[in-house]
C-alpha cells in the first residue's frame, strides 16, 4: 500500500478520501523519517508538536523507572499512531517511543491537525472530531490496562488480559501483538513467572497458546 493507502486505514483520517488526504498532507506539514530497530523516536524528556503515524515497521511505547525497569506501554502498528497528547501539552514526555523494527514514521504538526485551515474545508473538521475520538479511545485502552494491572496475581493479570483481548477480536482464539518478554513488561510481571504460570493455566485447561495464538476455554472469567 501507498502512504495515502495506509492513512485511510488510520483512525486519524477515517471517513477521508484519497484525494483529500493529499490535500491534508500539504497543509499539516507531513514529514516522514526512517528509524532502525531499536532507534529511539522520542526519549523520555523530549518535547514535541509533532504526531507520529508508522507507515511501515513497529513501535513500541517504554517507561522506565529509576532503577531502569522497563514496562511497555503499548505497541503502535502500521496505521497507528502515537504522541497525540503529549503533543497537545507543553510538557516532556515520561515514556520512550523506540523502534521495535525497521520504521517509517509519517510526523504531523499538532497545531495544522488541531486548527481549521484557511480554506475551512470540510474534510479537517472530520480530521478534527477523528482526533477527539482518538484521545478519548486512548483514555479508554489506558483505563483497561489499569484494570490488567490491579489484579494481584499473574494469573489474574495474564486471565484479564487475554479475556479483554478474546472480546475485542470477537474469538475465542485470537493471536496477541506481544512476545513473551513483551507480555511481561506490558503486565508489570517477571518473564520467567509469567511462563510458569501460563503452563500451569493450560495444565488446568484454562488457555491453549501456541506463540502469539491463544485459545480462551472459559467464558465465565
Amino acid at each position: 500500500m501507498n502512504m495515502v493507502q495506509i492513512l485511510q486505514t488510520s483512525p486519524l483520517f477515517a471517513g477521508t478520501k484519497e484525494d483529500e488526504i493529499a490535500q491534508l498532507l500539504c497543509c499539516l506539514e507531513g514529514r516522514t523519517s526512517d528509524f532502525a530497530r531499536d532507534r529511539a523516536i522520542i526519549e523520555e524528556g523530549d518535547h514535541t508538536d509533532e504526531l507520529g503515524i508508522v507507515l511501515k515497521g513497529r513501535v513500541h511505547i517504554t517507561r522506565h523507572d529509576f532503577w531502569g525497569n522497563r514496562s511497555l506501554v503499548t505497541e503502535v502498528a502500521v496505521g497507528g499512531s502515537f504522541a497525540e497528547a503529549l503533543a497537545c501539552t507543553t510538557q516532556a514526555s515520561e515514556v520512550s517511543v523506540v523502534a521495535a523494527e525497521q520504521s517509517t514514521i509519517l510526523f504531523l504538526n499538532i497545531h495544522k491537525v488541531i486548527t481549521s485551515c484557511a480554506r475551512g474545508c470540510i474534510f479537517h473538521h472530520t480530521l478534527i472530531e477523528n482526533m477527539v475520538r482518538l484521545l478519548s479511545q486512548r483514555n479508554l485502552d489506558l483505563l483497561k490496562k489499569i484494570d490488567h494491572l490491579t489484579k494481584r496475581s499473574t494469573r489474574d493479570k495474564l486471565l484479564s488480559y487475554l479475556n479483554s483481548e478474546s472480546k475485542r477480536q470477537q474469538s475465542r482464539t485470537f493471536t496477541i501483538p506481544f512476545d513473551r518478554q513483551q507480555l511481561a513488561d506490558y503486565l508489570c510481571v517477571e518473564r520467567s513467572a509469567m511462563s510458569t504460570e501460563l503452563s500451569r493455566m493450560q495444565a488446568d485447561g484454562l488457555v491453549e497458546y501456541q506463540r502469539r495464538e491463544f485459545t480462551l476455554h472459559h467464558e465465565e472469567y
